[in-house]
């Protein structure tokens, strides 16, 4: 017979979990040493790093001062049973959304733990007049089966393509590679919806001299609301700060998009071969790529591409010179810091762009999505690839003088 002692256990279990609170309070501590985090108000915290930089999270502490509770103000839709619709393979810094680690082949898994396992269906739209509902025949809605919601306006050659069908295709690519699913999701409620894959080979930049590691990633947006197409793009990432770049390499596909028509889903699979000829140019950029890292510039170099990006013009007012300053200095400053890591070179210089696109450079969010979510769907969707495209070729242009 064993008889268990309570004060013991309950002792044993008290130490437990003063030491899980003051491991919590340690680590915490050491992310604003590190300087990842910092306070920005009573009990709020900014993200400096990552992808997450610029969200803002509040502490909860219990009556004892210690760690209760991380609340993220991170904008993210929610499923019908609260939790997160987000899927990834590994956890952002608020940990939010259904993480599998090391990720998982199944695209059906991935559907369902997104949040994205719902159909679109379309419905007549009906307006009230005079008492009297009526039809519009040329528009319908795009609707959610789920949850009923609307999602919005189409013309009646709209044909939805489902977050199923128009994923699936992608499947290939996972199988092939023997990769997983990096992430999924819907964004603006559905109204558009995403996922995405890591590709297995990393790109090597100038390998004898800085060896800079860019990973090839594969993404998808469904657009359901009308407003926009289905789209594929390719795109390399740099994994130490998460900015990303387009292609600029000639000839090569780096975005394709398919109109929401009948005949969309043939179209998808026979966009499966410009897919793979686009992955395999991942060669030629990483060519260019060291070109840059071997040519040196100069500050006014640097300044001049700048001027060729955002043209200031002679009767510009006060308040868009003003705004230009404060550009070119941001601009400055991040070139600084790439300089430091990589030399000042035209790999330097064209870091310090993207870096300001998809970190720095303001961004309007919607109503239902924070400043980061909507820095985060722009690179995404692309915001700014004529930008990167026209900065990559025109720092290119200085490796041949």
């Amino acid at each position: 017979m064993t008889i268990t002692d309570v004060n013991t256990a309950f002792a044993a279990e008290k130490t437990a979990q003063i030491d899980a609170a003051r491991a919590r309070e340690a680590a915490f501590q050491a992310r604003i040493d590190r300087g990842e985090i910092r306070m920005v108000g009573a009990d709020r915290y900014e993200v400096l790093t990552g992808w997450d930089r610029g969200e803002v999270f509040i502490v909860s502490r219990n009556a004892q001062g210690q760690i209760d509770a991380i609340i993220a103000n991170h904008g993210l839709d929610s499923r019908a049973d609260g939790t997160i619709a987000l899927y990834a393979s590994s956890p952002a810094w608020h940990g939010l959304g259904q993480i599998i680690p090391s990720g998982t082949c199944d695209i059906d898994e991935v559907l369902r733990l997104s949040g994205l396992d719902f159909d679109v269906v379309t419905v007549p739209a009906m307006y009230l007049w005079n008492g009297e509902l009526r039809q519009h025949a040329d528009v319908q809605h795009t609707v959610r089966t789920d949850t009923g919601a609307a999602l919005g306006a189409v013309g009646c050659r709209y044909q939805p393509i489902q977050n199923i069908e128009g994923f699936y295709f992608l499947q290939e690519l996972v199988n092939r590679y023997d990769v997983v699913w990096e992430s999924a999701g819907p964004i603006r409620g559905g109204r558009r919806v995403f996922i995405s894959i890591r590709l297995p080979d990393t790109v090597t930049v100038d390998a004898e001299g800085i060896n800079d590691l860019i990973v090839p990633y594969v993404a998808v947006i469904n657009d359901h609301s009308g407003n926009g197409q289905f789209q594929c793009v390719v795109t390399p990432w740099r994994p130490v700060c998460a900015n990303t770049e387009r292609f600029a390499v000639r000839d090569a596909h780096t975005r394709w998009a398919v109109r929401h028509t009948k005949g969309a889903i043939d179209q998808i699979k026979e966009a499966r071969r410009t897919l793979g000829l686009s992955v395999r140019y991942f060669d030629k950029f990483a060519d260019e790529e060291t070109a840059l890292a071997r040519t040196d510039i100069a500050v006014a170099d640097f300044h001049q591409v700048i001027a060729d990006l955002w043209p200031l013009e002679d009767d510009a007012t006060d308040r868009t010179k003003a705004n230009h300053a404060k550009r070119l200095a941001v601009l400055d400053d991040q070139f600084r810091t790439e300089t430091d890591r990589v030399g000042r070179t035209a790999y330097a210089a064209e870091r310090a762009i993207t870096g300001y696109l998809d970190h720095v450079a303001p961004r309007r969010p919607g109503k239902t999505m924070t400043e980061e979510i909507a820095r985060a769907t722009a690179a995404l969707e692309g915001a700014d690839d004529d930008l990167k495209t026209t900065a990559h070729k025109r720092l290119l242009v200085l490796t041949r003088s």
